[in-house]
């Protein structure tokens, strides 16, 4: 059923013309003897065909049309002007304001169907597209919801296969992942980059399915070969993760890369220093370091948190971001929480 408006201030045109309509078959005729009403009713109403005679007291045809186009949405509705024989700079002055086709008075009643019908069947073609356009989005939108689904269910995995080779990990890193979360959030990144650094925390020490068993297993302290092979790991990771359009993975490489750099350049594996240093892995080093501190580990006992927070005071400026480590402190009560819901 097409909608379509009819606006003339002539009670006597409004009959004509909803008979000329109805005989279309297949639509719902609105009529309106005010142009400044009819507006009213388009702002929460959309119709198929704008029917509009040009003579009107409140406010001409030329007019409506313009105040017409300019609501949301309306563009590409049919506008049908009704204009007298002699009005050919009235036309042009339409065209150009946004008409699409005219009729003349007295109305033929065979020129008003052909015309009014070419109109519809443009309206048609245009709620044709327009819902194919919708449906090709949504399709669109589903495929690229199943694809980072599967991404979130490979970052996943091979972070379970790190945590596998690691002794140290358990649920290190869902607890890392989401104190670097609350770290982004805390720096005003906008929910987007805060569901990223999520993502891709967890992969941060992916490389260490690299490194032999030997080493990453070694109850004791390593020797200075052993650490050579153990400051690997950050490249490993970012070779494993490799090259990729997606965000969350190359979120996942930069960190992978560089989480054990430090502020003042000492760390590894680029020595790179200060603002240097990606953001996202200078919000995953403190993240991880701080579970690391606080947790069980098969060569210590965890520490107490406030002598983990002072720690990482202490290394403002050292090994970590000043700015960051600023921002920490006041996070203590939701990373608390954090470490409560990932008890080991």
């Amino acid at each position: 059923m097409h909608t379509v408006l009819i606006i003339d201030d002539s009670d006597i045109n409004l009959t004509l013309i909803k008979a000329l309509v109805l005989k279309l078959g297949e639509c719902s005729p609105i009529l309106f003897d005010r142009p400044v009403a009819a507006l009213e009713w388009c702002r929460d109403h959309v119709p198929d065909l704008v029917i509009v005679d040009y003579m009107m007291p409140e406010m001409d045809g030329l007019k409506f049309i313009a105040a017409f186009r300019a609501l949301h949405g309306r563009n590409e509705i049919p506008v049908l002007m009704i204009t007298a024989n002699d009005q050919r700079d009235i036309r042009y002055e339409a065209l150009l304001g946004g008409a699409n086709d005219f009729l003349t008075k007295p109305i033929d009643r065979i020129e008003f169907s052909a015309r009014a019908r070419n109109m519809l069947s443009l309206r048609t073609g245009q709620k044709f597209l327009a819902d194919r356009a919708e449906h090709l989005a949504a399709l669109v939108d589903e495929r690229t919801s199943e694809i980072r689904e599967r991404e979130k269910e490979l970052i996943f995995r091979m972070s379970r296969a790190a945590e596998f080779r690691d002794p140290e990990t358990g649920a290190h890193i869902q607890r890392m992942a989401h104190y670097s979360q609350i770290i982004a959030r805390g720096l005003d990144l906008g929910p987007a980059m805060e569901k990223l650094v999520l993502e891709a925390a967890p992969m941060h020490d992916v490389g260490k399915i690299g490194i032999p068993d030997a080493v990453l297993r070694k109850p004791g302290p390593l020797d200075a070969a052993e650490w050579d092979t153990m400051r690997r790991h950050p490249e490993i990771g970012a070779e494993i993760i490799g090259e990729h359009p997606s965000g969350v993975l190359q979120l996942a490489r930069e960190i992978a890369l560089a989480h054990h750099e430090k502020w003042d350049g000492s760390g590894y594996p680029r020595g790179l220093a200060g603002e240097a240093i990606p953001l996202s892995a200078r919000i995953v080093a403190i993240a991880d370091v701080f579970d690391a501190l606080t947790t069980r580990r098969p060569y210590k006992e965890p520490w107490p948190v406030q002598e983990a927070m002072n720690h990482i005071a202490a290394q403002a400026g050292k090994h970590f971001d000043p700015a960051l480590v600023a921002l920490f402190a006041p996070l203590l009560p939701q990373l608390l929480e954090i470490r409560a819901r990932w008890a080991e």
